[in-house]
């Protein structure tokens, strides 16, 4: 899996990514709008700001990761673990979650948690 990272404002390549783990990685504020991530190992991340919109993170291992105040609009969330995740300030509007998608703990009780689909 090729992944391209680009600056969230400017779009400018950060770095190209070739398959291996994303685990622990610095992706502040990083452009992954669209980006093809299912399966990926994020698990730990840094995702601060990032544009995660419209991004296929199905079957994603994000436990653990930082994602406050990112961008997950309309996001395949289908199967994800964002277990331990830290969401707080996260837009999840529109995101597509499934049963098998393991949220932290607290999830259940943010205004704009995304559906769970029982047929996926």
């Amino acid at each position: 899996m090729t992944i391209e990272i680009n600056h969230r404002t400017t779009n400018e390549v950060l770095h190209t990514h070739d398959g291996g783990s994303l685990a622990g990685a610095d992706l502040r504020w990083i452009n992954l709008r669209n980006a093809n991530l299912n399966g990926a190992n994020l698990n730990g991340a840094d995702l601060r700001g990032a544009d995660l919109r419209w991004a296929n993170l199905s079957n994603a291992n994000l436990s653990n990761a930082d994602i406050r105040n990112a961008d997950l609009s309309w996001a395949n969330l289908r199967g994800a673990d964002l277990s331990c995740a830290d969401l707080s300030g996260a837009e999840l509007h529109g995101a597509r979650a499934s049963t098998r998608t393991d949220w932290p703990a607290l999830i259940g009780m943010v205004a704009d948690a995304p559906t769970k689909e029982t047929n996926q």
